[in-house]
C-alpha cells in the first residue's frame, strides 16, 4: 500500500512538472511570436491606409477609436485621419467590421472630405476561398461592382438584387450574403467618418441608411 501511495505521488509530481514546462514554454514561443505578428499587422494596416487613400505621399494621425449606434447595435471603429505632405486633410481611412457568410469581415475604406469613397481592402475575412473572398477584388474600380467613386451620403450602398434604385452595387456571383455585408461594412465606415466632420466644412452628409438584409 505504501508503495501504491509512493508511485500515485511520483505520477501527480511528474504530471504537474510536465505541465508546468509544456505552460511554460507555450508561454515563452507566444511572448517571441507576439511583437512580430503586431508588427505584420502594423506594415500590413500603413500599407492599406496608402492604399485605400489611393497616394503613399501622407501623414497619418493618430488613430481616432469611435463607437456608433447603428440599427440599434453599438459597433465600434477606428479612424484614421490623413494629411497630405503639406499638412492638409485628405479625408481618412476606416476601419469596419461586419458579419459575412463565415464570420468576421473587416474592411478598410477610404474617403475623401466629401465622403467619396477612394478605395478599399480587405483586412480580415473568413469567406469561403473562391466566392466570397473575391470581395477583395470584385469592388474595385475594375471589378464588376464597383464602389469607387461612390458616396454613400447620397444613399446606401446596397445590392442590386435587393433594389435596382440609387446606389445599387452588382452582388459576387453567389455570394449575396458576402456582397451585403461588405456594402454594409462600408455604409457604417462613412456613417462613423462624416459624423467627425461638420456638414458645412465638408459638404457631405452624415445620413445613410443602413438596411438590414437577410439570406
Amino acid at each position: 500500500m505504501q508503495k501504491l501511495k509512493s508511485s500515485l505521488t511520483n505520477m501527480v509530481l511528474v504530471l504537474v512538472g510536465f505541465s508546468l514546462v509544456i505552460g511554460g514554454l507555450l508561454a515563452y514561443v507566444n511572448h517571441i511570436t507576439e511583437n512580430p505578428i503586431e508588427e505584420k499587422a502594423e506594415k500590413t494596416l500603413a500599407a492599406g491606409i496608402k492604399t485605400v487613400m489611393g497616394t503613399e505621399d501622407l501623414q497619418v494621425l493618430d488613430p481616432v477609436k469611435d463607437q456608433e449606434t447603428i440599427a440599434g447595435k453599438s459597433i465600434f471603429f477606428i479612424i484614421h485621419n490623413a494629411l497630405d505632405k503639406n499638412g492638409k486633410p485628405l479625408g481618412a481611412a476606416v476601419e469596419s467590421t461586419t458579419s459575412g457568410f463565415g464570420g468576421d469581415l473587416k474592411v478598410l475604406v477610404g474617403f475623401d472630405l466629401h465622403g467619396n469613397i477612394l478605395g478599399y481592402t480587405i483586412l480580415k475575412t473568413s469567406e469561403t476561398p473562391g466566392l466570397g473572398a473575391k470581395a477583395q477584388k470584385w469592388f474595385q474600380k475594375e471589378g464588376k461592382g464597383n464602389v469607387i467613386g461612390k458616396n454613400p451620403g447620397k444613399g446606401d450602398l446596397h445590392v442590386s438584387k435587393d433594389d435596382k434604385s440609387g446606389n445599387a452595387i452588382d452582388a459576387i456571383t453567389a455570394s449575396t450574403i458576402t456582397s451585403r455585408a461588405f456594402l454594409k461594412a462600408v455604409n457604417q465606415a462613412y456613417t462613423a467618418y462624416m459624423k467627425k466632420y461638420d456638414d458645412g466644412n465638408t459638404g457631405a452628409s452624415s445620413k445613410v441608411n443602413i438596411k438590414a438584409k437577410k439570406g
